[in-house]
């Protein structure tokens, strides 16, 4: 057994405790998260308050508890689902080739040409705003780079003796391809998954910061960092706890991407055994 790896137990540690302290908010929370009184606003932390209130007298601890669970559930299911629909055009292009793989190609390539955050905000300002239209937005901005790496990786393993081997046998296309193409590139995904999820909570900020991702009252991160515009001169607080929660959950997923990364690559794990 290997001995663990500093940074992916740091990674873990901490993405753990930011997910637990999200899902367990109706037990750790003090106070009703939209619960408003203004005879309380604009307080600094106090033993009632450890974090303070906002401008409607919400006790920002049990918002910054309950932020985080919109944010990463919409970040988790928009990167499942495009990776879901990269793999299979980026397969379904590399496997089969010709003008499948043509009409795939382009296909990414518009896609990608296109400005990743401007498309984002256009899409979300013609539908407007919610977590359907920003999942929606998240997903044709982020299928195109999962197909071309996924394309790759098909185009390379199409060409190995074992899968000419497998042809010989008889396998089909649907066997091969579920049993042996897409096992052998799910680790690059795993690490692709990742990076990916730590750019949609950033792209689920951004939106959210200009109105265009999730709504108020709802009690989210990026929300409450937008709401803090007008106080957070005289109540910085507002705008510290949400950015530290957004800055941690992007740090651990990012050391937890590269740890994996390191530990997924066969070549680099041989050159460190040596």
């Amino acid at each position: 057994m290997k001995k663990h790896d500093p940074q992916m137990v740091f990674a873990v540690t901490l993405l753990a405790i930011l997910l637990l302290s999200n899902l367990l908010a109706p037990v750790l929370a003090p106070y009703d998260p939209n619960a408003t009184d203004m005879a309380v606003r604009l307080q600094g932390p106090s033993v009632a308050h450890p974090l303070g209130t906002d401008a409607l007298g919400r006790d920002l601890f049990s918002r910054v508890l309950y932020g985080g669970r919109a944010s990463i559930l919409v970040a988790l299911a928009a990167t499942a689902l495009s990776m879901a629909f990269g793999m299979l055009v980026g397969v379904l292009g590399g496997w089969f080739g010709g003008a499948i793989d043509w009409i795939t190609t382009a296909a990414a390539n518009i896609f990608q040409g296109l400005p990743g955050t401007c498309l984002m905000i256009a899409i979300a300002g013609i539908l407007g705003p919610g977590i359907p239209n920003l999942l929606l937005a998240l997903v044709l901005t982020s299928w195109a780079g999962f197909s071309r790496i996924v394309r790759t990786e098909t185009l390379r393993i199409r060409e190995e003796s074992y899968i000419e081997g497998l042809r010989t046998l008889g396998a089909g296309n649907c066997r091969l391809l579920w049993l042996h193409v897409i096992p052998n590139m799910m680790s690059n995904m795993v690490v692709l998954f990742t990076s990916r999820v730590g750019r949609c909570v950033l792209s689920i900020a951004s939106l959210s910061y200009l109105g265009l991702g999730i709504r108020p009252p709802t009690p989210d991160w990026s929300v409450m960092i937008s709401d803090a515009r007008l106080n957070y001169r005289s109540a910085p607080h507002l705008i510290i706890a949400p950015g530290m929660c957004i800055f941690l959950l992007l740090l651990s997923i990012n050391l937890l991407g590269d740890a994996l990364r390191n530990r997924l690559d066969v070549r680099s794990q041989e050159v460190r055994d040596l």
